[in-house]
């Protein structure tokens, strides 16, 4: 599995095997199955509701625990400092965990300031190896490491051709914190995966749409998370780094980009609201 290395030295695969939308009574068979064609990291939240089953299915599968890089998300509403902290040792109760690979604020509302002083003493303590934020606008990320002790290591990112985040990519290179896509697919919106250009490259290769978006994003530097309940599936998404897209495909992948999100605004004020009261307890 290729990795790339985070700010503090720790050393994250470059693609993951994503749970969000997974129902419950699937979780623990998905991942079961993500591990066993080949996959090394996992990302869940609090707020997806699968922790447990995320966990019971690292047990089953026998791996050492050094082996598989788990992530996992705290969300707004416990964003006050000891609601942080018991937040933290729930999930990692339902994931049956001692440490916690990769920790990250899910949204930038709320007070994520005093949510991130509370990654800040989980990181310093050693119950995480590494913290970082979900969502967050650059001028936001800036503000926060700017006046905390602790730097962002990863910033998960809506990222996919439609929404190629180029600004917020050369931004992030250039602070040294990993750009990761969650919805790398666009949650299948917009046609992607029978989109002209991205079909054509695909042929050209002998690969899936959805392989040349995942290899397109790992040429950018960018890790994937992918999700499928399908194994063979799963397997497709793993299978992305024994061909390479050359500059001109990369420069018709840029063209598709429209610079918004067609899954939703994260300044939209309706959004904000629905995400900023949004209870998961």
């Amino acid at each position: 599995m290729k990795e790339v290395r985070l700010n503090n030295g720790v050393m994250m695969p470059a693609v993951g095997y994503g749970v969000y939308q997974i129902p419950v009574e699937d979780t623990e068979r998905c991942v079961s199955d993500a591990l066993e064609v080949g996959y090394r990291m996992v990302d869940t939240a609090s707020s997806y509701f699968n922790e447990k089953q995320v966990g019971d299915a690292l047990r089953r599968s026998g791996l050492p625990r050094e082996q598989v890089f788990v992530t996992t998300k705290l969300w707004v509403q416990d964003y006050e400092y000891d609601d942080a902290l018991r937040a933290f040792d729930l999930s990692m109760k339902n994931l049956g965990l001692d440490y916690l690979d990769l920790y990250l604020l899910h949204k930038p509302y709320g007070n994520y300031y005093a949510a991130w002083r509370t990654v800040e003493r989980l990181y310093k303590e050693g119950r995480v190896r590494a913290v970082g934020v979900t969502s967050f606008s650059s001028e936001r990320l800036q503000d926060l490491f700017l006046h905390n002790e602790v730097k962002p290591m990863v910033n998960q990112l809506e990222t996919h051709p439609f929404f190629q985040q180029g600004a917020a990519n050369a931004f992030l290179r250039q602070e040294g914190i990993q750009h990761e896509a969650w919805a790398p697919f666009a949650e299948g919106k917009r046609g992607i995966f029978s989109n002209p250009t991205i079909e054509a490259i695909a042929d050209r290769h002998g690969k899936t749409t959805g392989q040349v978006v995942l290899r397109w994003l790992n040429q950018r530097g960018v890790v994937v998370i992918p999700k499928s309940v399908r194994k063979e599936r799963m397997a497709e998404n793993l299978d992305i780094f024994d061909f390479t897209l050359s500059n001109e495909e990369m420069r018709r992948m840029s063209v598709l980009d429209t610079g918004r999100s067609p899954i939703y605004g994260d300044q939209d004020l309706p959004t904000v609201r629905g995400i900023g009261l949004h209870k998961i307890h």
